[in-house]
Formats: structure tokens, C-alpha cells, sequence
């Protein structure tokens, strides 16, 4: 593997894993990170929970498996930038989801890091790109 696909198959991490796990076991996410309060534990929670999980992996494979330049990295790292604020929000403000967050906190956190690292490593657009090795 290209050392420059590193960044990004590291980026891709976090959306199979969790992803899967919200795919795989929708009421167990539902029950660990949303208070009781909030909680169905229907299963049209679980159909709902259960999407968000296959399209979170369907974005983890889109993002393992294309070719990613600076501008792409610096992008999406400004996007993760206001999910820093739901996790706040609705943990400490308005506590519909439990301290489990801090799962996705430090997911965001990791692909932030990963960004700036894929951001100083990749090509930049203008850059030919040369196949994978």
C-alpha cells in the first residue's frame, strides 16, 4: 500500500467500526448511548439505528477506497468540525445521549488528526496521480 493511502484508510476506521456496530447490534448502540428518556427500543429505532450504521459503512468504504487529494482532507476535516458540538450539546446540555459518545468524541478527534496528517502527505490537485502500489 501507497504510504499516502495510510491517512486515509485510517480515516475510514471509525465509520466501519462504529458503523458496523450500529449495523450489527442497533438496539445494544441504542440502549448504551441514548438515556433512558430518550430511548424506543422499537424496532423502528432499531431499523432507524440500523441505517445510519450501513450508511456509515458505506461511507467508510467510499472514503477507504478513493483518491484523496490536500483539498479533500482539509474539507472534510472542517466538516467534522461541528459534530464536536452535537457531542457537547446533546451530552452536557440536552443529555439525550449518555458518556458512551465519548466513543464518537474520540472517533472525531482521531479523524481530525488524521486529516492534518493526510492533508501534509497527499497531492494536491494539481499533482499527477500515480497508481497504487
Amino acid at each position: 500500500m501507497n504510504h499516502n493511502a495510510w491517512p486515509q484508510r485510517l480515516l475510514a476506521l471509525p465509520f466501519l467500526i462504529l458503523g458496523g456496530w450500529c449495523l450489527a447490534t442497533p438496539q445494544m448502540v441504542e440502549r448504551l448511548t441514548i438515556n433512558p428518556a430518550y430511548q424506543h427500543l422499537s424496532p423502528t429505532s432499531a431499523l432507524l439505528i440500523g441505517c445510519f450504521g450501513a450508511q456509515a459503512v458505506l461511507g467508510g468504504l467510499f472514503i477507504a477506497f478513493s483518491r484523496w487529494t490536500r483539498r479533500t482532507f482539509a474539507i472534510y476535516g472542517a466538516a467534522l468540525l461541528p459534530f464536536f458540538w452535537f457531542n457537547y450539546y446533546f451530552v452536557f446540555v440536552v443529555p439525550a445521549l449518555t458518556r458512551w459518545m465519548a466513543l464518537d468524541f474520540g472517533a472525531n478527534l482521531f479523524m481530525l488528526g488524521i486529516c492534518a496528517w493526510g492533508w501534509r502527505t497527499a497531492p494536491s490537485e494539481w499533482e499527477p496521480v500515480l497508481p497504487r502500489q
